[in-house]
């Protein structure tokens, strides 16, 4: 991490600020992670803090410490933009295009206040008045707790520690993503070292499905199909289907990796039928050196990192399926 920017970001704070914190739309495990640990320090630090999510988050990450006070912004938008027109500072966490937060962009842009970026993710946006960008890392978490360490190691509490954490373990797929190093799993040990339980956080994060999603995933499974003789497989749910197993928010999260469990297999796409907002949804995993960044960049309106990102298509789902089937035999020479 380059010192100019824990330099001056500690300039930045080095007075009391009024500070509001943004995860990207539908935030994830890293996104909330990372942010609920920045806001714990930040408030520790005598700081006021406010995080402003974009929408709701899922249900599994409800136990958070401090996920009780994330204003949504889709549900209290007067109360989310007097936070924004008083804010001194501006952090956006876990994105780095600000279409991430949308509507939340264009209130911002009205503003003169300064935003701090960090953020793991290829190709940011030239917005952020201080960024810390590094792909090559596996989590916005990691990247945050490199910054509180910086800033005094001794401030991170069980609670924050148990934030990053939670943010680290999703975003690295339990550890074993290529992004996950030596020192990823250092970064870990001095968390433990803190007193979190990380078994109870496995536990509220991947044993507190309910009774539908597992319905869900059963359908998901059922509509696997493999491309010819090529090692990519895709999965689809129909709108119909998700009505039909009650669905809320996280219920498909992790699917797509079913896909990518089958020896051989180097790529796996989910596309989920969203009417309400007229798109398919989409999410990419793959292994190796096949780059689904530059494959959702290219085809699908979307990126990420290069064995895992998202996209979305505003064709029907049918004409999804059609358009990627033929997309991915043009990469036959890739998957075979």
């Amino acid at each position: 991490m380059q010192e100019e920017f824990i330099d001056q970001l500690s300039a930045l704070l080095s007075t009391p600020k009024k500070c509001v914190i943004f995860p990207h739309k539908n935030p994830d495990g890293d996104a909330l992670g990372s942010t609920l640990a920045l806001g714990h320090f930040l408030q520790q630090k005598g700081h006021d803090c406010q995080i402003i999510s974009p929408n709701e988050y899922p249900k599994f990450l409800a136990w958070m410490p401090g996920q009780e006070n994330i204003l949504c912004f889709n549900k209290e938008e007067l109360k989310c933009r007097a936070y924004i027109e008083d804010a001194d500072i501006f952090f956006t966490l876990d994105f780095n295009a600000l279409g991430r937060i949308a509507p939340i962009d264009q209130w911002i842009q009205k503003t003169d206040t300064p935003i701090i970026m960090i953020d793991h993710h290829e190709a940011p946006q030239d917005y952020a008045a201080l960024m810390y960008s590094d792909p090559a890392l596996g989590s916005t978490s990691e990247m945050v707790y490199n910054v509180l360490s910086e800033l005094d190691a001794e401030a991170i509490t069980q609670e924050i520690a148990s934030c990053i954490y939670t943010g680290i373990m999703t975003d690295s797929g339990s550890f074993r993503f290529s992004s996950t190093t030596a020192r990823t799993h250092r970064v870990v040990a001095n968390l433990l070292d803190s007193g979190i339980n990380h078994s109870k956080i496995h536990q509220h994060i991947y044993d507190s499905y309910r009774f539908e999603r597992l319905q869900l995933l059963g359908l998901g499974l059922k509509n696997l199909r493999r491309v010819d003789k090529l090692q990519a497989v895709y999965m689809h749910i129909s709108q119909a289907e998700l009505d039909a197993c009650d669905f809320q928010k996280g219920d498909t999260e992790g699917f797509v990796n079913y896909g990518l469990s089958l020896d051989g297999v180097k790529l796996a796409i989910i596309m989920i039928e969203n009417k309400q907002e007229g798109i398919i949804k989409m999410s990419f995993r793959s292994k190796g050196d096949f780059d689904v960044n530059a494959f959702a960049r290219k085809h699908f309106n979307g990126g990420g990192h290069v064995n895992a990102a998202g996209g979305m298509s505003p064709l029907s789902l049918d004409e999804t399926k059609d358009k990627l089937h033929q997309i991915i035999l043009q990469y036959s020479s890739n998957l075979t």
